[in-house]
């Protein structure tokens, strides 16, 4: 490995060998992701465990997860806003994924003396969550988009606006512990990191312009997902933040 890529392999890791069985593997991907890709990329060292967290969250990746999570966790980024993360994924990749990644978290915690569960941050009730969560969505989308997308859904399935509204930006964006940009550089990279979702990845593409999460910021949380999602995902993503960020 080259010395600015040790360097960094080595703060992050505290010494582990992770490919030590690979040392091709250890040198290939080691000068790509601790070298190259940190040249390449604005986001800070907080911003960068958000993000490569979400890519293994998507991926069902749970060996790879409790790695970086104790990565971040060096890096002062704290349990709080790891356990938002955790929340802020389930409605985007589902609960079949989620349910192991609850556990290997909660696990971490208690090896690092980190009492949990850990204080909630819940902000809505079942009375109010259904309107919190729409007022969230017409701040990032813009009122008149949500307004078409309910009123153009065929009646068997308003149910699912309905889902969206209360569940999945009620009971999640309205938690506190997360900045709206956080929650949403976070659900850019899970759906991002997913793939085949682009028609979804293009509506979280203007949501982030809409928090303050420029193009910039997008083509740098694209760089760092790079060795952990493969190149096709990745070129789909950076093909969409272009054709979202014209003229940005």
């Amino acid at each position: 490995m080259i010395e600015d890529a040790k360097k960094r392999y080595n703060d992050l890791f505290d010494g582990k060998d992770i490919f030590k069985d690979d040392p091709d593997m250890n040198e290939i991907f080691g000068n790509f992701a601790f070298d190259e890709v940190l040249k390449n990329t604005n986001l800070n060292d907080r911003q960068q465990m958000l993000v490569i967290l979400a890519s293994h969250l998507a991926n069902g990746a749970v060996k790879g997860y409790k790695l970086y999570l104790e990565v971040a966790l060096n890096l002062k980024v704290s349990p709080l806003e790891l356990k938002e993360l955790l929340y802020q994924a389930v409605p985007y990749i589902g609960m079949a994924k989620a349910y192991d990644f609850f556990e290997v978290t909660n696990l971490v915690f208690k090896e690092k003396g980190i009492a949990v569960p850990i204080a909630s941050t819940k902000t809505v009730t079942k009375e109010n969550r259904f309107a919190k969560g729409l007022e969230v969505q017409e701040r990032y989308f813009g009122k008149d988009n949500i307004a078409a997308m309910r009123e153009n859904a065929p009646l068997d399935q308003k149910h699912f606006q309905d889902f969206l509204s209360d569940y999945c930006f009620g009971d999640f964006y309205t938690r506190e512990g997360l900045t709206d940009s956080d929650r949403e550089l976070i659900t850019f990279s899970l759906i991002a990191s997913l793939g085949g979702c682009e028609n979804q990845l293009r509506g979280h593409t203007a949501g982030n312009l809409s928090v303050s999460n420029g193009k910039e910021v997008l083509i740098g949380a694209v760089t760092v997902l790079c060795p952990y999602i493969g190149f096709p995902r990745t070129l789909n993503a950076l093909n969409i933040v272009n054709e979202v960020c014209k003229g940005e």
